[in-house]
C-alpha cells in the first residue's frame, strides 16, 4: 500500500496536469473567441487545405457562430460543406448545401454547390467494395445514384457553361449505365421468379427511359423471353426484332449461352 507522501505526491501530479489541461482548452477556447473573422477563416482554410477535417469544420462553425454576417459568410458555408463531404458526414453536407442553395440562388458560386451535392450522392452510391468491384455497383439500391443524377442534371440545365458541366456529364453517363443496368437486374430477378409481367415492364422501362445504353439489349432479351412466357406473340416478336436488328452480334440473337460474369464469383450475394 502506497505510503501518504507518496499518494499527496502523485494527487499532486494529477492536479497539475488537469489544470494545464483545462488551461489548455480555455486558451484553445479563448484563441477561438478573441480571433478576428479574417484571422479565423485562415486558419479554417488553412485546416481544410491541410485534410484536417474534423478541426476545419470546427472553425467553421465557430467562424459561422461569432460573424453569422460577416464577409466569409457564404464561402464558409460552401467550405463547411466540402469539409463534411470529405469527413464522410453526407446528411450535413447536403444540409448545408440545400441551405446555400436556398439562401443565395444567385451567387457566383451556386453551380459549384449543385456539383458538390452530385459529388456527395454519388459518392454514396460508391462503398468500399463497390470500388474495388465496379461492376458490381449496379446491384444495390440507387436512390442515391437517381439523387446525384438529378443534381448534376439541375446544374448542366441550369449553369451549362460551368467549369463543372464537363465532369458532370461524364458522371451522369456512367450514373445513366448502372441506373439501366439495375432496372434489367430486378427484371431478370423477376423473370427467374416466373413473375413474368413484372419483368417484361421493368425491361421495358429501362429500354424506354434508358435507351442507348449498354443494357438495352438484355432488357430485349428479357422481354422477348417473358412476352414468350406470357403468350403474347406479337410482343415477343417485336422484341426480337430490335434486338436482331440493332444488336446482331449479341450472344442471344446468336443462339448462344450468356457469358459467364466473372465478378459474380467474387461477389456470390445475388
Amino acid at each position: 500500500m502506497l505510503s501518504r507522501p507518496v499518494l499527496t505526491r502523485l494527487f499532486s501530479v494529477l492536479l497539475l496536469a488537469c489544470a494545464v489541461l483545462l488551461s489548455g482548452c480555455s486558451k484553445d477556447r479563448n484563441d477561438v473567441a478573441d480571433i478576428t473573422a479574417d484571422d479565423l477563416y485562415e486558419k479554417a482554410k488553412s485546416s481544410l487545405d491541410a485534410g484536417s477535417w474534423d478541426r476545419s469544420i470546427a472553425l467553421y462553425k465557430a467562424l459561422q457562430t461569432r460573424y453569422p454576417f460577416g464577409r466569409y459568410t457564404e464561402q464558409s458555408m460552401l467550405d463547411l460543406s466540402y469539409a463534411f463531404f470529405r469527413r464522410g458526414a453526407s446528411e450535413e453536407a447536403l444540409s448545408t448545401l440545400d441551405r446555400f442553395i436556398r439562401t443565395y440562388p444567385t451567387h457566383p458560386s451556386v453551380d459549384y454547390a449543385f456539383y458538390l451535392k452530385g459529388l456527395v450522392n454519388y459518392e454514396q452510391n460508391l462503398g468500399f467494395l463497390e470500388k474495388m468491384l465496379p461492376s458490381r455497383v449496379r446491384d444495390r439500391d440507387q436512390s442515391q445514384a437517381q439523387d446525384a443524377f438529378l443534381d448534376f442534371q439541375e446544374l448542366i440545365r441550369r449553369f451549362p457553361d460551368s467549369r463543372y458541366v464537363p465532369d458532370a456529364r461524364q458522371r451522369m453517363v456512367f450514373l445513366r449505365n448502372n441506373l439501366a443496368a439495375y432496372e434489367v437486374i430486378v427484371a431478370e430477378y423477376y423473370l427467374r421468379r416466373e413473375a413474368y409481367i413484372a419483368a417484361a415492364n421493368r425491361a421495358r422501362y429501362a429500354v424506354e427511359v434508358y435507351p442507348n445504353t449498354p443494357s438495352i439489349p438484355e432488357a430485349l432479351r428479357i422481354m422477348h423471353t417473358a412476352y414468350g412466357e406470357l403468350e403474347l406473340n406479337d410482343l415477343a416478336e417485336s422484341s426480337w426484332d430490335v434486338l436482331a436488328l440493332n444488336y446482331p452480334d449479341y450472344y442471344y440473337t446468336q443462339g448462344k449461352r450468356k457469358p459467364r460474369d466473372w465478378s459474380a464469383i467474387l461477389w456470390p450475394f445475388d
